[in-house]
């Protein structure tokens, strides 16, 4: 072990027991503190997690159920709550749970409850409490016994609409044979009053649907039966009316920048447009176009009212730049008619920002500085134009390096698509964006270099579905290199160089489709969700046909040109998973791979240096520093980082991650990395690097690592200690590094936000 890692050790076990002691510290002389909670249960079906959502009292939070970091803090401060130390440390940690019999005993009942709502009718419950040293163990004994499942289900209603959606057996949530479920019971009723309410009965709710359950003990069995309840059901022809008559949308009048309601406006500013059964009116200026409020408004006079409409017009509305908040209500002008009201607050139309950075780049500092103006409605019609700027300065030992770059976005709410159906646009939400680039790069070392780009893209995604898409129409970017040095040129723009078209002037033109999807639920925060992501894109190909059609001469080394300049024919795939297993609020495993691979034929040799791939750093193999990895086996010479010749065609990463809570913003994670990058061939400026097929496993590289994340809420600061593992750019006896040096093998990463 080095003396690095045994300080390191030294510390986390010092950590380890001044939190840890005393745990009882601030317990009351006869209390006892809730160390722990027992749950057994003989019902399979339900997770020791769902009952745990019904205890009425917990431990305090633990790390991986070991370590109560956050009431060790608390019990380091002293008892003078007056000394400010003390105030701080019991603000950042959590007071004892102490043991409470009225809590054990509502939890005993909360849990009975929740296993006869699942069909369990004849569990229960028992719970007992063991103590040692002034601290007590509760255990929740559950015995569910066999549950009781549904054997006839009938809808008894008379009104025609809704007896019709509430028989519907293809989409009933309610099946024969099934296992009696409370919460499945109130989905169905949910399920019949939102299909109810989207055919216009505004009046309809929920709660006016009941249930009768006939119950077998000896069988298990029970006959369901679906009704109105009696009030309703009973009630007089005119209560009847109202509950069951479909509303008609009459006008819809959309207020912007006032609130009618509150009558601070003068009427003299109000400013008032009519198309057809739309009213528009303005508390002051026109901010929005009368036809860009109508296309997000999805409520149209004279259809039924249709609760998903509100919805969908709620969702595009705030979805525009402009908007700040939106109020949609409706007021009942005469029986079975309706009138829709749209408050809308705008949101500041332009802002401006400037941000200054300090920069640390393979062992250079540097500063940097942001400069960003946006216009949320330029033309009002809620388009958002963005120019960001930026320039940065970085000192080495020789030759100073300076960059400075700036960004241009127009982006239009929604898809300027030509001879698009009425049905696609009624249930698309979508943008399209259009980007001028320009980036100058000067390294006085090795070169000067000129990026300059312009693209059109639309992002969309389909109503009810997780997927968001994003297609690039064109993207266009032009590399120009006005100043190579000798030493520069000699070494990568020799004709062996792999790299030798990256650094020439050459020319991209791209297209491009991505796709992500999430099946994470904001309404049930603790349960498993993944991510994922895929993209592909290809360039060149209409260039290349071109020049065959129009009979165009390669030159010497074979290759096509446009404007005298050589463009890139590739293509390239990515795809990106991530999978959240939660224990509990505070403790989850984070399971990562990611793959890309991209193929350069037809007029290109290689990728573009920019669309290669490189592995280490924050987001990768975190043993390594950000391109100093791979391809293959390849090593560099001398200690520099080689950012020409790290960097591949093909890339793999692995990632496991535990995150937990640790106390007030601070939570921690151990990880275990793997992956590498290699080229599709063999290069010689690369000896080691070409991706095979029986060989590539032995050549992933692995790392393990702690990292601190500070959650601000609104952004993560994270930083992250990696120790390499195993690497496959040594000789074989010194891959894995069993005693790791804090020089060769080591890597901190500072980064905003979680790595995936």
């Amino acid at each position: 072990m080095t003396k690095n890692h045994f300080f390191f050790l030294c510390c986390l076990s010092a950590l380890f027991f001044m939190t840890s002691c005393r745990s009882t510290k601030y317990v009351p002389e006869g209390k006892y503190l809730l160390d722990k909670v027992v749950i057994k249960s003989d019902a399979k079906d339900i997770s020791q997690g769902e009952i745990k959502n019904y205890l009425r009292q917990t431990p305090n939070s633990s790390v991986l159920g070991l370590w109560k970091l956050q009431l060790g803090v608390y019990n380091l401060s002293g008892p003078d709550t007056a000394k400010w130390i003390n105030r701080t440390l019991r603000k950042i940690g959590d007071a004892p749970v102490v043991l409470d019999s009225a809590m054990t005993d509502e939890s005993v009942v909360q849990i009975e409850k929740f296993a006869k709502n699942k069909g369990y009718f004849n569990a229960s419950v028992n719970s007992s409490v063991t103590t040692k040293k002034q601290k007590a163990t509760v255990t929740y004994d559950i015995k569910a016994y066999d549950p009781y499942l549904l054997n006839r289900y009938r809808v008894h209603i008379t009104q025609e609409d809704l007896q019709e959606i509430a028989t519907d057996s293809i989409h009933s949530l309610i099946k024969p044979g099934m296992q009696f479920n409370v919460n499945q019971l109130d989905a169905e009723r949910t399920r019949i009053t939102n299909h109810m309410r989207m055919r216009g009965y505004y009046n309809f709710e929920k709660d006016y649907l009941n249930y009768i359950a006939d119950s077998t003990r000896q069988t298990r069995k029970i006959d369901l039966t679906l009704e109105l309840r009696d009030y309703v059901r009973d009630a007089t022809d005119s209560a009847r009316q109202v509950i069951f008559k479909q509303y008609t949308i009459r006008e819809v009048i959309i207020h912007t920048g006032f609130d009618p309601t509150k009558r601070t406006t003068e009427s003299s500013q109000i400013d008032t447009i009519r198309y057809g059964n739309y009213l528009i009116s303005y508390g002051g200026k026109r901010d929005l176009r009368p036809e860009t409020l109508m296309n997000n408004c999805y409520i149209i006079p004279g259809d039924l009212y249709n609760d998903v409409l509100v919805e969908r017009t709620y969702s595009a509305m705030n979805s525009l730049s402009p908007v700040k908040y939106v109020n949609i209500s409706f007021a009942e002008i005469m029986p079975g008619t309706l009138d829709c009201f749209i408050v809308i607050t705008p949101n500041k139309p332009k802002s401006f920002s400037v941000q200054g950075e300090g920069t640390f780049s393979a062992g250079d500092w540097g500063i940097a500085s942001n400069v960003g103006f946006t216009h949320r409605n330029i033309f009002k019609g809620a388009e958002t134009f963005s120019i960001q700027g930026r320039t940065a300065y970085e000192w080495r030992d020789v030759g100073n390096t300076f960059e400075a770059s700036g960004e241009a976005k127009l982006n239009f709410p929604n898809l300027l698509v030509p001879f698009t159906s009425s049905d696609f646009k009624k249930n698309t939400r979508g943008n399209t964006e259009f980007n001028l680039i320009y980036n100058y790069q000067k390294r006085p070392l090795e070169y000067t270099r000129i990026i300059g780009g312009l693209g059109m893209k639309y992002t969309w995604s389909r109503r009810y579905s997780p997927f968001r898409h994003s297609l690039d129409i064109f993207d266009l970017s032009y590399v120009y290199l006005p100043w190579l040095s000798d030493e520069f040129r000699e070494e990568f723009i020799n004709d062996g160089s792999i790299l030798k078209y990256s650094y020439e002037d050459h020319f991209i033109m791209r297209t491009g489709y991505s796709a992500s999807y999430s099946n994470y639920n904001p309404g049930r925060p603790l349960r498993n969700y993944y991510t994922a992501r895929y993209g592909i894109e290809t360039a060149g190909n209409l260039l290349y046909g071109a020049s065959y059609l129009f009979n165009l001469k390669p030159d010497e080394d074979g290759a096509f040109k446009i404007f005298n300049i050589r463009y890139s024919q590739y293509v390239k795939f990515d795809g990106d998973i991530a999978y959240h297993q939660i224990f509990d609020k505070n403790n989850r495993f984070v399971y990562h791979a990611s793959f890309g691979i991209g193929i350069p034929y037809g007029n290109a040799t290689s990728l573009p240096f920019e669309k290669r791939y490189y592995s280490g750093g924050a987001n990768s193999v975190r043993g390594w520093s950000v391109r100093t990895l791979g391809p293959g086996t390849y090593k560099r010479s001398g200690n520099l980082i080689d950012f020409n010749n790290q960097s591949g065609d093909i890339k793999l990463d692995l990632n496991l991650e535990l995150r937990s809570k640790l106390f007030w913003l601070l939570e921690g994670a151990l990880f275990l990395d793997g992956g590498n990058i290699w080229t599709i061939r063999e290069y010689e400026s690369q000896p080691g690097g070409a991706f095979k097929f029986n060989s590539f496993y032995k050549e992933i590289a692995l790392a393990y690592g702690v990292g601190l994340r500070f959650d601000f809420s609104f952004f993560i600061f994270r930083i992250d200690y990696g120790i390499k593992l195993y690497d496959p750019a040594r000789e074989r006896r010194d891959r894995w590094r069993n005693k790791p040096t804090w020089q060769e093998d080591m890597a901190f990463h500072f980064a905003i936000g979680y790595p995936f």
